[in-house]
């Protein structure tokens, strides 16, 4: 598979991200409007590159989120639940691993474009291969679509959401750079200026493919996941054609995966309280507290007015909702 050479690719990029609208970044300078979406730059490469060189394979498994919605927990859960005859729980990749380093994202892979190292790095993957992904389901690589490969696709209360995002950003910007504020980042998020936003379009696009195509997106809500594990995952095991076994099920094999990536264990974890992972973010910064409804200890009551009306009006007749948090 030949690309064209490194720098000239670099350059049409710069060429493109230069021609695009572009508003404030959250952690990044800005971010650029690309095929209706928000994406800083170096992402935008990603995601051109996925679609020129990704070839998915009919048994490959994708994780699609918008950030901050439980990307690491369904990273962990899906990974374990496929290789379950692979590893025993005592000397399991995630114990020594970072949920990101064993399910790469697609866009960060292909971030420089396609060449001899990212080949052989692709062909000595174990199979089924585990991606990950922030791409929008309108942008995601043809191969995808048009293969047999499933995509596990999760969401989260949009409250909860733009605050765990908040306050992820502001741990990973650049020291020279201020901190963003609350009122700031929520002007932001309510117009959809956020990577890889707008997220009520992120969701819809899934969301929507997920009712057309059943056996190819499965639709998981981080809240559902929360309340009934042990349902969910048994849901994502059938999804993805591997379905437990009764012997497995009555000797707690269900309940030793959700042990093993529960966000308490993941987080004492000594290889998650140190070290880098991808765009060289913190491993730390990716479990602050994994809580449902923590917004209402930030959000003013007019923020929660001007959200809650945007997301019925964004909403409404998709047949996608969430529920009240208390």
């Amino acid at each position: 598979m030949a690309s064209m050479g490194g720098q000239e690719a670099n350059e049409q990029d710069h060429k493109l991200t230069l021609s695009l609208p572009r508003e404030k970044g959250w952690a990044c300078s800005y971010l650029y409007l690309f095929q209706d979406f928000w994406f800083p730059s170096i992402h935008i490469h990603g995601v051109n590159n996925c679609q020129k060189y990704f070839q998915a394979k009919d048994n490959d498994v994708l994780v699609a989120s918008i950030p901050k919605s439980g990307t690491t927990w369904l990273k962990a859960l899906t990974f374990s639940v496929v290789n379950r005859q692979r590893f025993t729980f005592e000397n399991h990749p995630l114990l020594t691993s970072n949920p990101h380093e064993l399910v790469p994202f697609l866009e960060f892979v292909f971030r420089e474009g396609i060449n001899d190292q990212i080949h052989q790095y692709l062909s000595n993957l174990t199979e089924p291969r585990h991606f990950g992904t922030h791409i929008p389901f309108p942008s995601l690589p043809k191969s995808i679509k048009e293969s047999n490969c499933r995509i596990i696709y999760i969401c989260r209360n949009p409250f909860d959401t733009f605050i765990s995002a908040w306050t992820f950003f502001n741990k990973i910007k650049p020291e020279s750079s201020p901190e963003l504020t609350i009122e700031d980042a929520f002007e932001r998020y309510y117009k959809g200026i956020i990577g890889f936003g707008p997220y009520s379009n992120h969701m819809l696009g899934y969301w929507k493919e997920s009712i057309d195509k059943p056996n190819k997106i499965l639709f998981l809500k981080y809240e559902d996941l929360k309340e009934d594990a042990n349902f969910h995952v048994k849901r994502i095991a059938e999804f993805l054609g591997c379905p437990f076994t009764q012997e497995e099920e009555s000797s707690g094999v269900i309940e030793s995966i959700i042990k093993l990536c529960s966000f308490e264990k993941m987080k004492d974890l000594k290889v998650n309280k140190s070290g880098i992972v991808d765009m060289n973010i913190e491993k730390k910064n990716y479990f602050r507290k994994g809580e449902i409804g923590d917004w209402v200890n930030y959000l003013s009551p007019s923020m929660v007015e001007k959200l809650s009306k945007s997301i019925k009006e964004k909403l409404t007749g998709s047949g996608l909702s969430f529920k009240p948090c208390p």
